[in-house]
């Protein structure tokens, strides 16, 4: 009942946010999504069981799972809503829980796998699985209604993470791996990749002209959900001082966002754009020549996130400016596959630095699209040490 009232919650917040006709576009595909998984789950070696269908659970599971079978080892996915859920421990051997609530039905998952002694694996992209966190977030105290909030009134999955039965974990960060360690866990790192089907749209998106005017510099920040409205607070200044001086930018505001009324001078030069499908994501990713990634500095929630938008952004050939943090300055070359910046004038100057100089963009975006098809794709992936281990559970 909890998980059920919580995807009531999450509905009712989408069609408040995007409007009826927007946003149940957005429900209904999350329904048939989840209609497709909840009954029909093919037995193989490795089960990944994920609470949501959102952008998270493509990555941390359909991805990985995709990942897993290009190596030779058989992965599906399941809801933990599945109506067959705790059949499933007879038909895998690995079983990896992706943000799941601590509901009966899982519970009852999991004494069945440790009856038949298989491996269990927590796995997390955030920090969502300590409620100190995301109760400490904008988007908690602020955005989430009381529906949602029941999916946080304690960690995501902290009951498996503290289960002495359970001994290793996959993560998406060097900065989330140190985190997990201090439980006394095996961490694997496994990076977010694009899949197979979306680098073939996205190989198809590359053979068109790029839409931005001849005469504008557009510059994107595209937001995932109501959490990054403090995250973009803080370049805020810095982009009024870029409107300013360069009358060619314009400014592309995609997702969920509150925007600064500072902003409202330049708003001809504004072009905001709904949340929208993975197709159309990439669409509108690639009318920008610029993307950035900025994040509140010092904030263990947001230090916590991975490279994506790096890499959704280079996959496109496109540069990015990101704040300089761990994960970031792993995995950007600065001033060769992308720039990092600490402060409002490193990003001024960077930014400025694209914005004048379209031969810089476009070697910056080719470097940055070569490091990531070979990084962060599944034709290309390789992570042989991890796919060793889980070769030696299912070979014992």
């Amino acid at each position: 009942m909890k998980s059920f009232l919580i995807k009531i919650g999450k509905a009712f917040s989408v069609l408040r946010r995007d409007g009826i006709m927007q946003g149940g576009k957005r429900v209904l595909g999350y329904l048939s999504l989840f209609l497709k998984t909840i009954f029909l789950v093919k037995p193989g070696e490795v089960l990944f069981i994920t609470g949501g269908v959102g952008d998270s659970a493509l990555y941390r599971t359909y991805n990985q799972a995709e990942e897993l079978n290009l190596h030779k080892i058989k992965a599906s996915v399941a809801l933990q809503d599945s109506l067959s859920l705790v059949s499933l421990a007879k038909k895998f051997k690995i079983f990896i829980f992706h943000r799941t609530n601590y509901t009966k039905k899982i519970a009852q998952l999991i004494q069945e796998i440790k009856n038949q002694k298989k491996e269990i694996i927590f796995e997390t992209d955030d920090l969502v699985f300590d409620a100190q966190y995301i109760q400490a977030t904008d988007l908690y105290q602020n955005k989430m209604s009381s529906l949602e909030k029941m999916q946080y009134q304690t960690g995501v999955g902290e009951e498996i993470l503290k289960d002495d039965y359970v001994k290793t974990c996959l993560t998406s960060s060097t900065y989330l791996a140190k985190i997990l360690a201090t439980y006394q866990k095996k961490v694997f790192i496994t990076k977010n990749k694009i899949s197979n089907s979306e680098l073939e749209i996205i190989e198809n998106i590359l053979k068109q002209k790029r839409k931005s005017d001849d005469d504008y510099v557009k510059v994107g920040y595209f937001s995932g959900t109501n959490s990054h409205n403090k995250d973009f607070a803080t370049i805020v200044e810095v982009l009024i001082d870029i409107l300013e001086k360069y009358s060619q930018v314009q400014l592309i505001l995609a997702g969920p966002l509150d925007i600064d009324s500072r902003l409202d001078k330049y708003k001809k030069r504004i072009i905001q754009l709904p949340f929208a499908n993975r197709k159309k994501y990439w669409l509108n990713v690639f009318q920008s020549d610029i993307i950035l990634a900025p994040l509140q500095v010092n904030n263990p929630f947001c230090d916590s996130k991975s490279e994506l938008k790096f890499f959704e952004a280079g996959i496109l050939k496109i540069p990015v400016v990101a704040v300089r943090n761990q994960t970031f300055s792993e995995a950007i070359m600065e001033g060769v596959d992308g720039f990092l910046a600490s402060s409002p004038e490193e990003w001024k100057n960077k930014i400025s630095r694209l914005v004048e100089d379209k031969e810089l963009r476009k070697s910056i975006g080719e470097k940055a699209y070569q490091k990531v098809l070979q990084n962060y794709t599944n034709r290309n992936s390789h992570n042989e040490k991890y796919y060793n281990y889980l070769r030696e559970i299912l070979d014992n």
